[in-house]
């Protein structure tokens, strides 16, 4: 049987949306977490926007992403719980054509060894809309590190094998980060 040929790194065009009605972009640590991830495994931040937990708002800035031909990866931070104002789920769901249904399972299972039984009430969830991931994961920053260390990294990463999400997301040029 031949080798395959190494497959070279691909650097996506990366979006951080954060839902969150108390922090503000510089008390945002669940988003730089993202930013800092992304950026350091060679990604590039297409855009980063903080919204307060408004069903709406958050479906609309999404649906913009997913139409924008540039956004590869939408990653949310916030709105997963069980609250009366969490309501990324509601907000995201509708849109994706394709739901990811082991995101929220893996995401779970791996967050048990840091929080024990608390990680049944992450509403967690992933799915694929017009070639764009979209990732909805908890408010926590141990969360976002959690979700990217043990999940995305390597669903981002061309090379990870046997599969990654890369193949599955639209093509687009490298962008300068828009902040």
């Amino acid at each position: 049987m031949k080798a395959k040929a190494e497959v070279p790194f691909v650097p996506l065009n990366i979006a951080v949306l954060t839902v969150s009605d108390t922090r503000t972009l510089e008390t945002d640590t669940s988003g730089e977490v993202f930013v800092e991830r992304l950026t350091t495994a060679g990604h590039a931040l297409a855009a980063r926007v903080l919204l307060k937990d408004d069903l709406y708002k958050i479906r609309a800035q999404v649906a913009t992403w997913i139409a924008d031909e540039q956004v590869q990866v939408v990653l949310i931070t916030g709105g997963t719980g069980f609250t009366g104002r969490d309501s990324t789920p509601e907000a995201v769901t509708c849109l994706l054509d394709k739901q990811v249904d082991g995101f929220g399972e893996l995401f779970r299972h791996i967050s048990l060894a840091d929080i024990g039984t608390s990680t049944i009430q992450s509403r967690a969830l992933a799915g694929l809309a017009n070639g764009t991931l979209v990732c909805c994961l908890p408010g926590s920053t141990s969360a976002c590190r959690t979700g990217w260390d043990g999940i995305l990294a390597e669903q981002l990463d061309a090379r990870h094998r046997p599969c990654n999400f890369v193949t599955h997301l639209k093509q687009a040029e490298p962008c300068q980060s828009r902040g």
